[in-house]
This record gives C-alpha cells, sequence and structure tokens, in this order.
C-alpha cells in the first residue's frame, strides 16, 4: 500500500506549485520572508509585498539597520502588523547574535521573535533540508479531513492530535517536497469551501469523504458576536498637508502613523487646539468605514477639519504635517490609506 506522504510527495510533483518566487532557493532570509508573510494570508496577494520588500531590503543586515517606519511603510495594507515588528524585531537579533546570518538550529529558530513552531519547521525544511513537521491552518484542515479529526484544530486537544499525525506520516525522505503537498494540497484542492475532492490524491483513505463529513471537518471556530466599537479619527488639512500621529508601539496598528483618534463625544475642536495648536474654522463628516479585526469590528467616523493656524512642524513628539501624497506612502493603516485616498 503506498503511504500519506508517498503519495503527497508524487502528487506535489506533478500538479504541485513550482515557480513562486521564494522557491528554488536554499536563501532563509528569503524563505523566512515568505513564511511570515503568509502567514493568515494568500499567496497572490503576498506575492507583490514580498517582491517590493526584497527591493528594499536584500537581505537581513540592512533590515536591521531600518527604521521600523520604513519596514511599516512596505508592509501597510497585508495586514496582521505586529508580524512586521516581529520580522524587524527578529533581524536585529540576528545580527546582534548571529552575525547575521540566519540560524540553523531548530530551537534557536523557534526562539526568534514572531516565528511558531509550524513556521520554524517550514524555515528549517525548505532552507536547510531539515526533517521536521508543519501544520500551519491548511495542513489542519487536510489531516482533519483525511484522518476524521472532528474538533476544532483551535483547541488544544484537537491540535494535540493533528500534531501527532504531523510527526508520525513525516517521511524520511524528500521532506521538502512532502511539506510543500502539503501547502499546496491544502490551499488549491483541500479548501474550506468546495474542496476538489476528485483531484486529491488521498481522497480514497479520506474519512470525512467517506462519512459524508466534508462540510463539517474540521469543525469551525466556536461563534460568538464581536463587539462593535465606534472612534473618531480626524482629518486635519492645512495649506495641502495633512496631521498624521505615531500610535503607542504595541497594540492595533501598534507603532504606525495614524490620523488623530478620538472618542465620538470629545470636543474636537478644543482638543485640536490644546494637542496641536490647531485653530479649526470648517469641518464636515466623510463617509464611515468599517474595518473588521480578529476580536472586534470598527466603526471609524471621519471628521475633515479645515485648519487656519498651526503649531511649527514637528512641534510634538510622534505627530507631523506630510503632503497627502506623501502622507500616503507612509506606514498607515489600510482603513487610514482609504479615507486619505478618498480626499
Amino acid at each position: 500500500m503506498i503511504s500519506f506522504a508517498t503519495k503527497i510527495i508524487h502528487w506535489q510533483r506533478r500538479h504541485g506549485r513550482h515557480d513562486l518566487p521564494w522557491q528554488n532557493t536554499r536563501n532563509a532570509y528569503r524563505i523566512w520572508l515568505s513564511e511570515i508573510m503568509l502567514q493568515q494570508t494568500q499567496v497572490a496577494t503576498v506575492i507583490p509585498y514580498y517582491r517590493r520588500f526584497l527591493r528594499r531590503f536584500a537581505d537581513i543586515k540592512s533590515l536591521a539597520a531600518a527604521s521600523l517606519d520604513e519596514v511599516l511603510a512596505l508592509w501597510s495594507g497585508l495586514g496582521y502588523y505586529s508580524r512586521a515588528r516581529n520580522l524587524h524585531r527578529a533581524a536585529q537579533r540576528i545580527v546582534a547574535e548571529h552575525q547575521g546570518r540566519f540560524p540553523r538550529d531548530f530551537e534557536t529558530v523557534l526562539a526568534l521573535p514572531g516565528i511558531g513552531r509550524s513556521t520554524a519547521a517550514a524555515i528549517c525544511v525548505f532552507a536547510f533540508g531539515a526533517r521536521h513537521a508543519i501544520l500551519d491552518g491548511n495542513v489542519k484542515r487536510l489531516f482533519a479531513r483525511r484522518f476524521g479529526i472532528a474538533g476544532y484544530p483551535g483547541d488544544a486537544k484537537t491540535a494535540a492530535r493533528l500534531w501527532r499525525i504531523a510527526e508520525r506520516e513525516l517521511p524520511r525522505r524528500n521532506v521538502e517536497s512532502y511539506t510543500q503537498g502539503l501547502m499546496d494540497l491544502g490551499a488549491a484542492v483541500c479548501t474550506r469551501g468546495k474542496p476538489r475532492c476528485d483531484a486529491c490524491p488521498v481522497a480514497p483513505e479520506c474519512v470525512a469523504l467517506r462519512c459524508g463529513m466534508i462540510g463539517r471537518v474540521p469543525a469551525p471556530r466556536p461563534r460568538k458576536a464581536l463587539p462593535q466599537r465606534r472612534t473618531q479619527m480626524l482629518v486635519l488639512l492645512h495649506a495641502g498637508q495633512v496631521l498624521l500621529e505615531k500610535r503607542a508601539p504595541s497594540g492595533i496598528w501598534g507603532g504606525m502613523w495614524s490620523l488623530p483618534e478620538v472618542a465620538p463625544s470629545a470636543d474636537v475642536a478644543a482638543l485640536c487646539a490644546q494637542r496641536y495648536g490647531a485653530e479649526v474654522v470648517t469641518r464636515a463628516a466623510l463617509p464611515a468605514v468599517a474595518h473588521g479585526f480578529t476580536h472586534f469590528k470598527l466603526d471609524i467616523e471621519p471628521q475633515r477639519l479645515g485648519v487656519a493656524r498651526v503649531a511649527p512642524r514637528a512641534a510634538a513628539p510622534g505627530v507631523m504635517w506630510l503632503p497627502l501624497a506623501e502622507a500616503l506612502g507612509a506606514a498607515i493603516p489600510a482603513p487610514v490609506r482609504r479615507i486619505l485616498a478618498g480626499l
């Protein structure tokens, strides 16, 4: 009987992806960057960001030497910005502790900021030809269906069962083709909705398919209503420039430049005069913007404020006035970009 791993390897060689920008290389930096960008993000979305990032930061040392603002500006729009902050921190640690060379040891890779067990395994497999099991979201779904694991993969017990399977099925040879095959099969065939079971090399042994449970395995995340929050964002405009304010290093959009954010009930004119030395002379509501996060939904109510007099540029730390075109190129969150582009 042909093993699970052998079927995956043969399928990958005939039908898998072989020409992605981060394939056909042993460059650990490029592989690491791709694995971080691909977390919770589709390949088609990642490719242009990946190429732009490498044009600016060709290696670990150039990334480590850059400012966080530069890194976040290139990441802007890709989402999950903690990935970019951790990537920058990890690059600085690699320069400081490993002379700018990406470490080969699995435990050392795992200890870097922003790298979990599956990501560390993928990096070590593709960069160094090591033998480690992966278990990203797509692979969890593939294993759950093929081996009949019905629970929610985010549950600790279910995750532990899936990891045991991942370790058990890991072949002795051709680990790179096997690992890429799992990724390709999960992304293109064993999809969340409308899986292509007729094209799957392990369909004859698939427990979920045999039991008519493809649509119910794995179990979805337990549903709970997401909190709804409201905020005002202030679009202060003066002489063709817009005011941006740097957010706190941690939390939502940590370290990025954004529009000033105030409570819906705030006295906007008084706040602008006190905080920015800005005299508001015109005010108009802009179209609301809805933005979703993992744990809550945010309704943004932008206010366009015409300003007659302002304090000198950079009078306050973490505040700057920029021409609109420059602001659109700064490290700003996606909804702020939408608001400014609408001007």
